[in-house]
């Protein structure tokens, strides 16, 4: 386990997720976090909540700041690597110029451009990545490190309650023996432990009347900061929780101090608690066999695996055994348990197997009727099977004889796909790809977004698109015109070289 030493002094073992921001000066991890109380620094925590732009080329506003989301990445684990080699506990074990080797994890519910970002920024930031895995996925070889004796022919199914700072994943597991095959997965790309604080902080300011608008930035920094040192301060025998309203609020504190009972805190987080439990039944059950009433878990499952910093507060778990009785188990190293896991998938002579799935849903809107109507076709189901690492590539197919002149792709991920075949939930929209059915137009891919689609009458190329998913879940499309060759490869973007 890695510990780092912090600015007092002391062990912690993790690195702030935490960037500061003053005139286009960026700062990270315990440098950020020691500016909180600065008027002159804006402060943001879990900030890989803000990568929904599923473009290489998003721009992040940071403070004062527009930052391309790689360049910020890069510079967070730039600064990850200088607190390992200068601060942790493993930079003396560290040979000069020794590469750091890193088996990274990402939320179950990351689409393809967020983990190629990730991937991306480590390499730049000088590590050598050995592969990716889903946050919960990783959990699981954890679980099955510590708790084998839970699992037998009968009861060989686990499922891993991943609740961090920022994201809510959740993943059905079956293991027998060495591999582990993700049977299912979802999960919740803004709900965590930050939500949580966020609660306290409204339900403190209701208590006194002040409304959160009236806050200037620094008060309110100040005060979020104070509800998360409390609540992380919780244990299940606390009965009240104290806050210090003119440390954080000034003049305008009613009072100096406010106290709250622990039960109402945790009354306020029971909707958010209880919506990881919904999505928790619904990846138990996909065949909607159990409703949102009913609590009993189906026989084949050994246990609820809860990991995740926020999972230390006591409501979660309290929650959760009240729900589901003793298969209930927590690690006791929540907030390290992916990492534990990463690192036994990463043994080679832990002879750990895993047999990953496809998290969402990718597919491609499609002009239809001369461009009169849309249409939704989904590539690669939730179900998909990932290929388990090296070059391999899960591969599908469409060809088709083309009927029009240019070919107007909209590629879509999304959370799951209606009875109907439509896309719902989440959605991240990735960018238009345009190919030129009509060989004429193929020194004009500039201008294609302008040609009017048309039909063509005497008959179109064939057409053949071939879309691939790797180990990491991450889609590349090549498109090609089987008459001529001509093709086109992109990742997802309209930046992609082609």
């Amino acid at each position: 386990m890695v510990s780092f030493t912090d600015p007092s002094g002391d062990a912690i073992e993790c690195f702030p997720s935490v960037v500061a921001e003053r005139g286009g000066e960026l700062r990270f991890g315990f440098d950020a976090e020691r500016l909180v109380a600065s008027p002159e620094w804006t402060i943001v925590r879990s900030f890989k909540r803000l990568l929904n732009d599923p473009s290489p080329d998003a721009v992040l506003s940071i403070g004062s700041s527009i930052v391309p989301a790689t360049q910020l990445l890069a510079a967070f684990f730039s600064a990850l690597r200088r607190a390992l080699l200068e601060g942790s506990n493993i930079g003396p074990l560290l040979e000069p110029g020794e590469k750091i080797e890193a088996f990274i994890a990402a939320p179950a519910n990351a689409h393809s451009t967020q983990r190629f970002l990730c991937l991306d920024a480590f390499r730049r930031a000088g590590f050598d990545v050995l592969g990716l895995l889903n946050e919960p996925s990783a959990a699981g070889f954890e679980y099955t490190h510590r708790y084998r004796n839970t699992l037998t022919s009968k009861k060989d199914r686990v499922v891993v309650y991943d609740i961090g700072g920022g994201t809510f994943d959740v993943s059905l597991l079956r293991m027998t023996g060495a591999l582990h095959e993700v049977v299912a997965t979802s999960g919740m790309n803004r709900l965590g432990g930050d939500d949580f604080d966020g609660e306290l902080m409204a339900l403190a300011l209701a208590k006194v009347g002040v409304a959160r608008e009236a806050l200037a930035p620094r008060a309110e920094r100040l005060l979020l900061e104070q509800c998360r040192n409390a609540k992380e301060q919780l244990n299940p025998s606390s009965r009240k929780l104290t806050l210090e309203l003119a440390t954080s609020l000034g003049k305008l504190a009613p009072k100096p101090e406010i106290t709250i009972e622990v039960g109402e805190f945790y009354a306020r987080l029971a909707p958010l608690i209880e919506r990881t439990i919904r999505s928790m039944l619904s990846v138990i059950c996909q065949d909607d066999t159990l409703d949102d009433g009913a609590r009993e878990l189906p026989s084949e499952i050994a246990g609820i695996y809860v990991v995740g910093g926020a999972s230390s507060l006591p409501a979660v778990g309290r929650a959760l055994r009240e729900a589901f009785g003793k298969r209930v188990h927590r690690s006791p190293y929540p907030s390290a348990s992916a990492a534990i896991g990463l690192a036994i998938a990463a043994d080679k002579d832990a002879g750990m197997q895993l047999s990953d799935r496809f998290s969402r849903v990718f597919g491609v809107f499609r002009e239809a009727r001369s461009g009169s109507e849309v249409t939704f076709d989904p590539i690669f189901q939730r179900d998909v099977i990932l290929p388990n690492g090296g070059d391999e590539l899960a591969v599908v197919e469409r060809t088709y004889r083309a009927a029009h002149n240019v070919g107007h792709f909209r590629y879509v991920e999304c959370a799951e796909v209606d009875p109907s075949g439509q896309p719902r939930g989440d959605m991240a929209s990735f960018a238009d790809i345009y190919f030129p059915f009509d060989p004429g137009l193929q020194n004009r891919n500039a201008e294609l977004g302008s040609v009017s689609v048309e039909r063509l009458h005497d008959g179109g190329p064939l057409i053949r698109e071939t879309y691939a998913v790797n180990a990491h879940g991450i889609v590349e499309v090549r498109i090609t015109n089987l008459d001529d060759r001509y093709e086109l490869a992109y990742r997802l973007s309209p930046s992609a070289s082609a």
